[in-house]
Order: structure tokens, then C-alpha cells, then sequence
């Protein structure tokens, strides 16, 4: 069975929360027998001293230690001690009884099973043990027992562990049953904790993935909500940024191919009937018939050629054989092409560029020529007889402008900025009939971007429209 993200993350938090927790349990368990036993070792150091002095004075009155063979030492129990009063008061560690036997009272030994010999153990000057033992692969710390300068034994002090007494292990086990009573606990608010956290961290991710399924499934108007403004609502805007331009690309798609159809059909549907009403019978072949044809042949020619190179241009695949020359000298060229068409429509076509003008830059002739076409013929189709188009050039240090600026019909705001949009005709004023098919500004913005420049559209002060172009130059512009 599958397991979802939500159960991964819960596990993930309870496994990393529960390692943390087991670790700290050890820290806490080394620490507490460490630290108490500790404390029993100080407080029987502390006692070593007594001893030593007791067992000196002692050996000191008999001269050997065979009084341990007949009353061997009891050790308190509580304190891992002899039983010894306060220094003022208290009795010789061996003293005999009125009979002259040595009976101290016997004590328990810290730990039932033990050996009542306490945690401390005595050697004679050979560091043979005489009373009680220790483990052998224990260290003991053993400290000389000096009667009038000689050494005469030695006494070693046990590990505590050794000798617990019974409410001392039952201290132990508490604490210990605590602290594992505690990381339980911890380990259940975590638990309670986690899982709705899981649930909520996952359920923007939930939100995400269903919406990208939607996406993938071509439901492009599909957004996420989000309310936050960390690194989930980042990836919500920028989802939602995705969403719209797929949206956007797909209507664009849908209304291009919507677009293609309806300019390829009128050339078409023109052409075949008029080659059907030839065929029938109905027309004779005449000049003026075979000019027809050619006049909707070549409008087809032409659309189908401005779509061809605005679809390379889209792909990237439109090439660009560029050179150092100057943008004046082009510009001069294509006007001089042009100026025949406008004097047979009456429309008067004027220059303001310095003779001496020259602006040197890295640029594609052919594609300049077809730029500045492409804008002499849109004013050339759209400006009414009689009117004017002037073209102006301003040359600065870093980039050349130039301007197309022509009279009426002039073209509102909101026309203006729609102009480069393909097949976007300005309603009233391009048609068919006099226009083309609307691809004229787009390859031409298309061909500037190319260049690295700049073109755009405003209302022209001679009542029509304006295009302004600015193209990147170099060298000794003048």
C-alpha cells in the first residue's frame, strides 16, 4: 500500500523527535547513576580519613590485625561507613565489651546478597587482603595505614554500586521510572502534535497537486489561494503566474489558428469563385479577369509568407546575417522605393534627416529593408489621399530614432496599444480590400527586438499615427 505524504511527514517528525527524545533519555540515565554514585563516593571519601585513624590507633594497641579474626567491623548502613558517633563522643571503633569481647552490633549491608564486610576493604603491608575482597577487574585507590612511620596495611575504598542500600536502589528506580514516565509522555504530545501539523503543512502541497493535475488536464483558468508568505505561497504565486500565461498561450493558440483559417478562406473563396465562374462559362478569359486572379493570388502569396516568417521568428529559427552599416543609408534606400506609390496616391512624403547624417551599427540589411517596408506601406494603405507622412531621425550617442509620422485617420488609445498584436485591425480604417492582414506590425516588432531596440505606437501631430523606433548605434554618429 502506497503511503501518503502526510503519513511520511508524521513519521518523519515522531522518528526524528523520538531519536532526539532516546538520546536524551541515555544522557539523562548516564548522568543520574554517574552523578550519584559520585555522591556516595565524596561521602565515603569524606569518611576514609576516620577510618584510617580508627584502624591505626587500633593496630597501634594489639601490634597486628588478628583482632579483625575475632570482632570483624560492622559499617553503617545508610552511609557506607563504620558507625561511628560525632568525633567528641563517640567510642573507639573496636572497643571490647565488660567481658573484653569485641561485638559491635552488625549493621545490613548496603546490597542484600553481599558480603557485610562494607565498601571498604583492608590489606596488611603485603597487600594481602585480611578483610574482605574487591572484584578483580576493578581498580581500587588504596591508602597507607602509618603506625610511628611504618606502613603497616593499606585500606581501599569500593565503588559504591556495590553496596546500595535498598531505599537507595529504590531512589534510583524512581527517578528512573520517572524520566521514562516523562519521554513516554513526550513521545504522546508529539504524536498528538504531529499528525495535525503534517496535515497542515501537506494540505497547500494537496492544493498544488491537484491544481497541476487540473493544469495538465488543459484546465488553464484552474489558481491555488494562499494567505502566506513563505516559500509555499512564493510557489502558489508563481504557480499562479503559470497558470495565467497558459491561459493566455492557449486562447492566443486558439484565436491564431482561428485567425489563419479566416484570412486563408476570403483569398480562397475569391479565387474559386472566380475560377468556377469560368469554368461554367459564366465570365469570359479576359485581361482584366486574369489580373483579378493574379491581384488575390499574390494577396495569398503575401499572407502566406508574412505567416511563414512570423512563425520562424517564433520558433527562433529566423536568421539574421548582420554587419556593420549604417541605419540612415538603409533607411534613405527603402524611401526612395516607396516614393513613386505615394506620389501615384497624392500623399506627400517628407524627410527630416541631415544629409550629412550617418549612424553606424551591427544590423541585418535585408531584415531593415523589410522593417521600413513593412511601415511605408502601412501608411501608404491607411492615410488618406492628400494627406502626408513625414519621417523624422534623431541621432544620439547610443541609439538613433526614427520616426513615422502620418495624417488621418487617425487611431484611438485603445487601438494604439493593440497595434503589434497579430491579425489586429483597427476597426473602420483597415480592411481587405485596402489592408493587409494585420501581421505587418508584429513581424516588424519582432524584427526590432531582434535588434535590441525598441518600437512603439502614439498618436501622430498630424492627426494619424505615429511609430517610433529606436535602434542601438555605435561608432562616429554624426
Amino acid at each position: 500500500m502506497k503511503m501518503g505524504i502526510t503519513y511520511r511527514l508524521f513519521f518523519l517528525i515522531l522518528c526524528a523527535t523520538g531519536l532526539a527524545i532516546l538520546f536524551l533519555i541515555l544522557i539523562m540515565w548516564w548522568s543520574i547513576n554517574r552523578g550519584f554514585y559520585q555522591y556516595l563516593g565524596t561521602v565515603d571519601q569524606k569518611k576514609l580519613a576516620q577510618v584510617m585513624d580508627d584502624l591505626g590507633k587500633k593496630y597501634e594497641q594489639q601490634g597486628n590485625w588478628d583482632f579483625l579474626k575475632h570482632s570483624p567491623p560492622r559499617w553503617n548502613a545508610s552511609g557506607a561507613m563504620p558507625f561511628l558517633e560525632p568525633e567528641m563522643n563517640r567510642p573507639p571503633l573496636f572497643a571490647p565489651d565488660k567481658n573484653g569481647h569485641y561485638n559491635n552490633p552488625p549493621m545490613e549491608p548496603r546490597l542484600m546478597g553481599k558480603p557485610p564486610n562494607g565498601p571498604f576493604v583492608i590489606l596488611n603491608a603485603d597487600k594481602k587482603p585480611i578483610h574482605g575482597s574487591y572484584p578483580q577487574n576493578e581498580e581500587v585507590n588504596l591508602h597507607p595505614i602509618i603506625v610511628r612511620d611504618n606502613i603497616v596495611g593499606y585500606v581501599g575504598l569500593l565503588s559504591p554500586k556495590h553496596f546500595l542500600h535498598p531505599m537507595q536502589v529504590q531512589f534510583l528506580s524512581q527517578q528512573k521510572l520517572a524520566l521514562f514516565m516523562g519521554a513516554m509522555g513526550m513521545v504522546l504530545i508529539i504524536i498528538i502534535i504531529s499528525f495535525p501539523l503534517a496535515r497542515r503543512l501537506v494540505k497547500p502541497i494537496r492544493a498544488m497537486a491537484a491544481a497541476t493535475h487540473d493544469i495538465a488536464s488543459g484546465k488553464y483558468t484552474t489558481r491555488i489561494s494562499f494567505s502566506t508568505t513563505d516559500e509555499l505561497g512564493q510557489l502558489a504565486r508563481d504557480f499562479n503566474a503559470m497558470a495565467l500565461t497558459l491561459e493566455k498561450n492557449e486562447k492566443e493558440r486558439r484565436q491564431w489558428v482561428v485567425d489563419i483559417s479566416h484570412e486563408l478562406r476570403t483569398p480562397v473563396a475569391v479565387l474559386q469563385g472566380e475560377i468556377e465562374a469560368l469554368l461554367d462559362g459564366i465570365h469570359d478569359v479576359t485581361p482584366e479577369m486574369i489580373r483579378s486572379l493574379h491581384v488575390e493570388t499574390l494577396r495569398l502569396k503575401r499572407l502566406v509568407e508574412d505567416l511563414y516568417q512570423l512563425s520562424l521568428s517564433d520558433l527562433g529559427a529566423l536568421t539574421y546575417r548582420k554587419e556593420n552599416l549604417d541605419l540612415v543609408e538603409v533607411l534613405r534606400d527603402s524611401i526612395e522605393s516607396y516614393r513613386e506609390e505615394f506620389s501615384r496616391k497624392g500623399i506627400a512624403l517628407k524627410e527630416n534627416i541631415s544629409r550629412n547624417a550617418n549612424a553606424i551599427s551591427f544590423a541585418d540589411r535585408e531584415r531593415l529593408n523589410q522593417l521600413f517596408a513593412n511601415l511605408l506601406e502601412n501608411s501608404l494603405r491607411y492615410t488618406n489621399p492628400g494627406g502626408s507622412l513625414e519621417i523624422v531621425t534623431e541621432i544620439g550617442d547610443d541609439f538613433i530614432t526614427i520616426e513615422f509620422q502620418d495624417s488621418k485617420p487617425g487611431v484611438s488609445a485603445q487601438d494604439i496599444e493593440r497595434l503589434f498584436e497579430r491579425f489586429y485591425r483597427v476597426e473602420g480604417s483597415r480592411n481587405r480590400d485596402s489592408g493587409g492582414a494585420g501581421l505587418g506590425l508584429t513581424i516588424s516588432k519582432k524584427i526590432v527586438d531582434a535588434h535590441e531596440g525598441i518600437i512603439s505606437a502614439h498618436s501622430s501631430p498630424l492627426g494619424g499615427l505615429l511609430i517610433r523606433i529606436s535602434i542601438p548605434v555605435f561608432g562616429e554618429n554624426k
